[in-house]
């Protein structure tokens, strides 16, 4: 005889959906202590963890959680399609995709847009983050996909490469550099340079120096993409950065000449990031297999920005 009840499902999917104990029993009208007990006892009959439990922390749903929420969901769906055949559209599946925020000007919308059109029936949410929160909503299982670059991630995710991007430094037009075809580390790191205040980030762009036994002279550390290129712009300092918007000006109205630099393993990938394991029946892995095509044909298009506004 089978253990877990539709209703079981309906708890699991109900903290999925929610992301909190509170809510979900709210939504399922029981008792925060019984859902609590009730998940547990889930647990103990599946034999392996769906939910991460840690002191002064909300509950989060593992991985393995999370596919098995996705499951009951499907699994719910068609119980309620037995029993009301024009309830086809009641249940409708979610996912989330979190974008690093340099990023999502250029590949958020064009994976949205995509999703809706393939996918009418699935509702997605979205949201534009630095590298700590997007890698935090990808390994607590609060997001299904992450475009970014390739940092931070360890080797429990997916993988799809969409582009690979080269570093450029941003100057004005009556700098020393402007105008050069390309540029080493080591003349960068004669000037005063502009950096991104994100932790990976400088983590990063410091790390192509130290490769090179070079120790660059930081003059700012920008809170935003726009607020490094205006500081570049106004002769602060030479910025650096991978993301490069086109029209060559910054948001203050001033020119912007960009250098690549040309340095060997200083290009970046640009990712899609997913958890290892999607089902191939799953719309996780339909959703993946499209934004893999669609954001890889964008990639193109950043890339061959990128070369047009140097």
């Amino acid at each position: 005889m089978l253990y877990l009840t539709l209703r079981h499902y309906e708890y699991i999917c109900a903290v999925a959906r929610h992301g909190s104990l509170s809510a979900a029993a709210d939504a399922v009208h029981v008792s925060q202590p019984a859902l609590s007990a009730a998940l547990s006892r889930i647990e103990d009959h599946l034999g392996h963890t769906l939910f991460l439990r840690r002191r002064g922390a909300a509950l989060a749903m593992t991985p393995q959680g999370r596919l098995f929420a996705e499951k009951a969901q499907a699994l719910l769906e068609q119980a309620a399609l037995l029993e009301d055949p024009k309830a086809a559209g009641a249940g409708q599946k979610r996912l989330v995709l979190v974008c690093f925020s340099d990023l999502a000007p250029f590949l958020l919308a064009p994976a949205l847009k995509a999703l809706r059109l393939a996918m009418p029936e699935v509702e997605i949410s979205h949201r534009a983050c630095g590298f700590e929160p997007l890698i935090t909503a990808l390994s607590e299982g609060e997001a299904d996909f992450a475009v970014t670059y390739d940092l931070g991630l360890d080797a429990g995710f997916s993988r799809a490469q969409l582009d690979r991007l080269s570093p450029h430094a941003l100057v004005p037009p009556d700098h020393p550099l402007a105008g050069r075809g390309g540029i080493s580390l080591a003349e960068l790191a004669q000037h005063p340079l502009v950096l991104s205040q994100e932790g990976l980030s400088v983590q990063h762009i410091l790390g192509l120096f130290k490769a090179h036994g070079l120790v660059p002279r930081i003059a700012h550390r920008a809170d935003s993409l726009e607020l490094l290129r205006s500081l570049a712009a106004n002769g602060e300092g030479v910025g650096i950065s991978y993301s490069l918007p086109p029209g060559g000006m910054s948001y203050d109205g001033k020119p912007l000449c960009t250098v690549r630099v040309t340095d060997p393993g200083a290009e970046e990938p640009v990712i899609l990031a997913a958890h290892a394991e999607l089902p191939e029946t799953s719309a996780a892995h339909q959703a993946y297999r499209i934004l893999q095509r669609e954001l890889g044909a964008a990639g193109s298009d950043l890339a061959q920005s990128d070369h047009h506004v140097d």
